[in-house]
């Protein structure tokens, strides 16, 4: 390892502030992603073979990578139990008894970090936030024939994230042979995409409205009841919603959206437009000839009847088209929905501790066979990317920051005054993680008293405090 590190760093850590300093357009050259597509597994296996270590050491380093990895796990369900009593009470699928209640600043609070620890745990499992700016410029142009829109004024909070960039192979029919043929492209798609949003309380928005429209209170309460008519029910802005898909086209973001409405494309519209101009014409035409024609009141309904059968069948074909697009919409996300809400925090821890482990293998296989100092982190950060290009055939950008942070963090690795890493051999590391494991139930916090006060919940039996036989 050599010294000049140091200069390659700081050019690194000024490439990435000046990408982090703006949205960037998913797709962009300089967007590479932290997230490592491989398992765990594979890579323990990969990285424990026989010949890549002196006699014996390779075993011990696969007990100690085992050890590692539950061990990382369990710091996840650490953070899962708490940010779970956090979203207890912004739940909307709780199936449980209501016994304490939130004064308002209360609530804001745990709002505030219940959206904070999601937004890490988004981070640590190496997902990327796509800014609000971006998804009018990607949903333009549907793959499934479908114009969305969605108004994301109605929200209080709003975050979007995705994982994994990724191309599918589909087929449409071809203009230029007349729509007789079928073509392949390439639609390119979301691998995980999660969505965090909570409604503005019903007065907040109705203010907002006012103040837009310049109307009065009256007129803003019907305007705002009627645009939630269309969120599905129970839907209210009590709750903070979590929702995790798969597989979702860039241009279909806005579909993952409750508020979702569904446009008419302009060739749908030019396509209704002459349908619905020359039917109502044909309509008109043979209804002014019978009325010119009829002598009795009978041939004057019947002309009457037939010209309402013309706009009757217009009116059901636009309705028809736009129940298929609604359809279309619907059968997408119901194939597409991984996770809901506390399943959606489930997941996401499981994929973060995944996520560490992965990157903590990485940098410990290097530091541990050969000698390394701070300065020759960003040596060590290139091989380790080239390492997974040409082993596995991903391009990623490999967080070494955070991986040794970690490794330090437990004892793993030790910085010296000179910067020297210092690094416990494999049989020494299981040993470390072992200890901590030890004393893991003894330093437990306390969790204490968290928001809120219990209170009666009003039945008929006398409530108690204490369990008597």
């Amino acid at each position: 390892m050599t010294g000049g590190g140091g200069v390659k760093r700081g050019a690194r850590g000024a490439s990435i502030a000046a990408r982090d300093s703006g949205p960037v357009l998913v797709g962009a050259a300089d967007s590479r992603e932290k997230f490592l597509p491989l398992t765990r597994h594979a890579l323990i296996d990969r990285l424990t073979a026989n010949n890549l270590w002196a006699s014996g050491e390779a075993a011990e380093a696969r007990r100690f990578f085992r050890y590692l990895d539950f061990w990382r796990h369990q710091t996840y369900v650490a953070r899962l139990l708490d940010i779970e009593q956090t979203y207890e009470p912004f739940s909307p699928d709780s199936d449980l008894l209501i016994t304490r209640k939130f004064s308002g600043d209360e609530r804001i609070a745990m709002q505030t970090q219940l959206v904070e620890q999601v937004r890490a745990l988004l981070v640590n499992a190496n997902f990327t936030e796509i800014h609000a700016s971006q998804i009018e410029i990607m949903s333009k142009g549907s793959h499934y024939g479908l114009d969305l829109n969605v108004d994301l004024s109605v929200f209080e909070e709003v975050a979007i994230f995705y994982r994994g960039l990724a191309e599918q192979t589909e087929t449409r029919r071809n203009v230029k042979q007349l729509y007789m043929r079928k073509q392949e492209f390439k639609l390119p798609v979301f691998r995980r995409l999660c969505v965090l949003f909570k409604l503005k309380p019903f007065d907040v928005r109705v203010a907002e409205v006012m103040a837009q429209l310049k109307c009065e209170r009256r007129k803003a309460e019907r305007l705002v009841t009627k645009m939630r008519r269309a969120l599905p029910p129970g839907t209210t802005s009590d709750f903070v919603y979590l929702k995790l898909f798969k597989h979702i086209p860039h241009t279909d973001l806005e579909m993952i959206f409750p508020n979702t409405t569904v446009k008419f494309r302009m060739a749908d519209k030019l396509k209704f437009g002459v349908t619905a101009s020359s039917g109502l014409g044909m309509g008109i035409a043979g209804a002014m000839t019978k009325l010119a024609v009829a002598a009795t009141p009978f041939g004057i309904a019947g002309s009457v009847v037939a010209f309402g059968g013309v706009a009757a069948r217009q009116v059901a074909s636009f309705v028809g088209q736009r129940n298929k697009y609604m359809m279309k919409m619907a059968q997408n996300l119901y194939f597409h929905s991984m996770a809901d809400n506390r399943g959606v925090l489930t997941l996401l821890a499981d994929r973060a501790a995944e996520e560490d482990v992965k990157e903590e293998l990485l940098l410990y296989s290097v530091l541990v066979k050969q000698k390394a100092t701070i300065r020759d982190l960003d040596e060590i950060d290139g091989a380790i990317e080239r390492y997974l290009k040409s082993t596995y055939g991903f391009d990623a950008n490999y967080d070494i920051d955070d991986a040794l942070k970690r490794l330090m963090d437990d004892g793993i690795v030790t910085q010296l005054p000179d910067g020297t890493l210092e690094t416990l051999s494999p049989t020494h590391a299981a040993k470390r993680i072992d200890d901590l494991w030890d004393s893991y139930l003894d330093n437990l916090p306390d969790a204490g008293q968290h928001q809120g006060q219990e209170f009666d919940l009003g039945t008929a039996r006398p409530q108690r405090s204490e369990i008597i036989l």
